[in-house]
């Protein structure tokens, strides 16, 4: 599996990462934090899942780093964990009956900069 702008980590098997973008509430959880992040409550509430199914899923979503978390402040003072995508998309091909998953993840700025900077001084 090819990760652009992973943590060099290793990856986990293809198979996993397919049967996680398969799970129809893990798909749910991804389209709505790819509109905008949104707290565990809010997902369940918008998306009429169980919380501990959402829970479940955002874990799952993180096992494979497809969400990032992080804490929103309310006006109130009150503060929560909210979920987003971490990643601008995702590509599946098959080739001789192999699958090849490409992430394609959010870097910041800087990182890209830096990124750009090292390939042209390697070219």
């Amino acid at each position: 599996m090819n990760d652009d702008g992973g943590s060099g980590d290793e990856d986990p098997p293809i198979e996993e990462i397919l049967d996680t973008i398969g799970d129809e509430y893990a798909r749910d959880v991804l389209a709505a934090i790819c509109r905008e992040p949104q707290s565990a409550r809010e997902l369940s509430e918008a998306l009429d899942h169980s919380m501990q199914t959402v829970y479940r899923r955002i874990d799952l979503l993180e096992e494979h780093d497809l969400v990032s978390t992080r804490m929103r402040i309310a006006d109130d003072g009150n503060h929560h964990q909210v979920y987003d995508s971490n990643f601008d998309g995702v590509l599946i091909s098959v080739d001789d009956a192999e699958y090849d998953v490409e992430i394609y993840r959010r870097d910041d700025l800087p990182d890209r900069f830096g990124d750009l900077w090292d390939d042209l001084s390697m070219a």
